[in-house]
């Protein structure tokens, strides 16, 4: 062999390597929505349910990553003043990211302010227009404003994307006879 050859190249100066198959691609979120709407089951609905969150949970920056887990820890403490202090620099920092909003109208809601809440879920659902747990808090604002109609609106575009969620079935099947009954 003479110097600087190379043992075992094929003639195209490739080299004999094992072929790899490509890596899977992920399924995209609009998969896992379309899974989610044709769940058969409950326990089936909710797997696909924490893979869209997980997907939702995470923003792209690690420092809004981090600010948005230090805002649910205080939630989670109801240290509410810091938890919004929190998510106000998480939709400063990353204006794009429908869950900043979310988590952040949640906040508010949970302080008292349900006209604040009602604007971060409108940014919300500009962002993410299939966020369910939006659709929710936005049905559950309207019914205690008394706005019963456009709850069931809210409630109803929730379970087209999420038929097998308890909760909202609730609050459906609670508004039916109320709404249902008053347009007959």
């Amino acid at each position: 062999m003479r110097d600087g050859a190379v043992p075992n190249a094929d003639r195209d100066d490739k080299p004999n390597l094992p072929e790899v198959p490509p890596p899977r691609s992920p399924v995209t979120l609009d998969r896992l929505f379309e899974r989610l709407a044709g769940a058969k089951t409950p326990e089936e609905a909710k797997g696909i349910a924490n893979l869209i969150q997980r997907r939702w949970a995470r923003s792209g920056s690690d420092t809004a990553d981090l600010l948005m887990t230090r805002a649910q820890d205080a939630l989670k403490a109801r240290e509410l003043p810091l938890a919004i202090e929190l998510l106000d620099r998480v939709v400063t920092l990353e204006p794009d990211w429908a869950e900043g909003w979310n988590q952040r109208a949640n906040a508010l809601f949970l302080a008292g302010d349900p006209i604040r809440s009602l604007l971060d879920i409108a940014e919300t659902l500009k962002r993410e227009p299939r966020h369910y747990g939006a659709m929710m808090g936005l049905g559950t604002i309207l019914r205690q404003q008394g706005d019963d109609k456009r709850a069931m609106v809210a409630y109803r575009r929730a379970l087209a994307i999420y038929p097998q969620l308890d909760a909202v079935k609730d609050a459906v099947e609670s508004l039916k006879l109320e709404v249902d009954g008053r347009d007959a």
